[in-house]
């Protein structure tokens, strides 16, 4: 697929489900990542775009979506999710176009956003408030009803899935949304909301501004009529985002950074953990917030799992994204420089492993050779830092104690796994983890759609992801009725 075969307009803003050009006429290149070519323009949204699309969400939240029920939000969120699945592969190929993802993750990352939609489609109608047992002549019960006009700041390393767990959860409990996609990449956000709109969901309930950051996601985070905000990025941007809603007194969902640790303990299955240790590091090149970069061995088994791991890091495959290999390029020129200065802080460790890259990809790709460091100490720039790159490190440990200090000795605390088939040392452990999601015996438990997600610490704060995200995009009323 090339971009001039996409079926909507990728210049554009898109408002009251129609496509329209950005206020001010200007717009943003977008590139491929496999080549640095230019993909297509994109629009640059500003504050008057965003102007113009709160208004829109205000209009349907006041209007038509306000009066819709649970049950035809529900069935609304259904037909989105089998559009999805009927354009899997069309946005697969978007994806990998605009990512840099290789093809398989990308369709993963589609039949995910057509998951959200199917659990959060089904779950709306079964959310309920209760009634609470209170003084004679009282009737006292809650009512759980939506935010109102909710803002979504989502970034370029999953577009596909933020969207499903964010904008997914907000319009099954009647928020209506205006999103702001990432300016690297923001084609499957366009094309999700042209996907909403044939699939019936009214005028003005979904709203997308591209545009840069500091300006048209900067607008969505101060703007007065916002009522929730969620953002997914860097941590310095979400200081930012939460600066600004504390100005509002807007409540926030905050996924920031990570720095995953996966423990693994003598007594471990090191063959069943090696796929995990590997992929949930170079998954995306490891642009992922839950990456599991930081990789705590047994000292006992300590050699043998890094000359696993090194075998597998050699067979590797870089390439790019439509080839569909191991490992496609980086987001951008920006990213790779940031990701290369980390390598560098690394010229005094011992390189286990370094995956090769072909002399023949396309010069002006963004493109890093994967790399695995080993006897790492818990105080080195990379055993503590986020690099956002495929780019791991190994380090023992001795006992229980000094593996949870090393797992617990970062700012993060967002996903950890545990290796091991001692039952008492799994319960026990995953309660010492400092992390919002533990994994035992696995890592990712295959994405789960229901299963709360969100962090601690620098990881930030908030839930997305299963019943939790319906209660994040909801607001708990109290009514008391006297009736003698």
């Amino acid at each position: 697929m090339s971009v001039e075969s996409l079926w909507f307009d990728s210049s554009r803003c898109f408002v009251d489900n129609e496509w329209i050009a950005p206020v001010n006429h200007q717009y943003l290149e977008l590139y491929n990542p496999s080549d640095g070519s230019v993909l297509c323009q994109i629009a640059r949204g500003d504050s008057d775009d965003v102007d113009i699309a709160v208004e829109s969400a205000s209009r349907a939240l006041n209007g038509i979506w306000g009066r819709t029920s649970a049950l035809e939000r529900g069935r609304i969120l259904h037909r989105m999710g089998e559009l999805v699945l009927e354009k899997t592969e069309q946005l697969a190929r978007i994806e990998s176009l605009d990512v840099g993802k290789p093809l398989t993750q990308a369709r993963a990352d589609a039949v995910a956003l057509a998951r959200y939609l199917e659990f959060y489609g089904g779950a709306v109608d079964k959310i309920h408030g209760q009634t609470i047992p209170y003084l004679d002549g009282y009737t006292v019960y809650t009512l759980r009803e939506p935010h109102g006009i909710a803002g979504h700041i989502i970034p370029w390393n999953y577009p596909m899935q933020i969207i499903g767990r964010s904008v997914g959860a907000a319009l099954a409990m009647g928020n209506v949304s205006v999103l702001k996609p990432a300016e690297e990449a923001c084609l499957t956000a366009l094309a999700f909301a042209d996907i909403a709109r044939q699939a019936g969901l009214p005028p003005g309930v979904l709203n997308v501004i591209p545009g840069l950051g500091a300006e048209a996601g900067a607008a969505l985070a101060s703007h007065p009529s916002v009522n929730h905000l969620s953002f997914t990025g860097s941590v310095g941007v979400g200081k930012l985002i939460q600066a600004s809603a504390a100005d509002n007194i807007v409540p926030v969902t905050l996924e920031l950074g990570g720095k995953s640790p996966q423990l693994v303990f003598a007594d471990a299955d090191i063959d069943a953990a090696l796929p995990f240790l590997v992929n949930a590091g170079i998954q995306n090149a490891g642009q992922t917030c839950s990456a599991s970069s930081r990789i705590l061995v047994h000292r006992s088994v300590y050699e043998q799992v890094v000359d696993k791991m090194a075998a597998r890091y050699t067979s590797l495959r870089v390439g790019p994204a439509l080839d569909d290999l191991d490992v496609g390029p980086l987001i951008s020129a920006r990213q790779r420089a940031i990701v290369q200065s980390f390598m560098d802080k690394g010229d005094d460790l011992t390189v286990a492993a370094r995956a090769q890259v072909n002399d023949q990809l396309p010069g002006n790709g963004f493109y890093v050779s994967p790399v695995l460091f080993s006897d790492v100490s818990a105080n080195h720039p990379l055993a503590h830092e986020e690099i956002f790159g495929p780019v791991q490190v190994i380090m023992p440990f001795d006992n229980d104690d000094e593996a949870i200090a090393i797992a617990n000795g970062t700012r993060y605390g967002l996903v950890a796994s545990l290796w091991t088939q001692n039952g008492a040392r799994q319960m026990r452990l995953a309660r010492r983890l400092r992390s919002g999601q533990v994994f035992i015996n696995n890592y990712g438990a295959g994405g789960g759609v229901e299963l709360p997600f969100g962090g601690s610490g620098h990881s930030g704060h908030g839930r997305e992801k299963g019943f939790e995200a319906l209660y994040g995009f909801s607001t708990l009323k109290t009514v008391a009725a006297k009736h003698d």
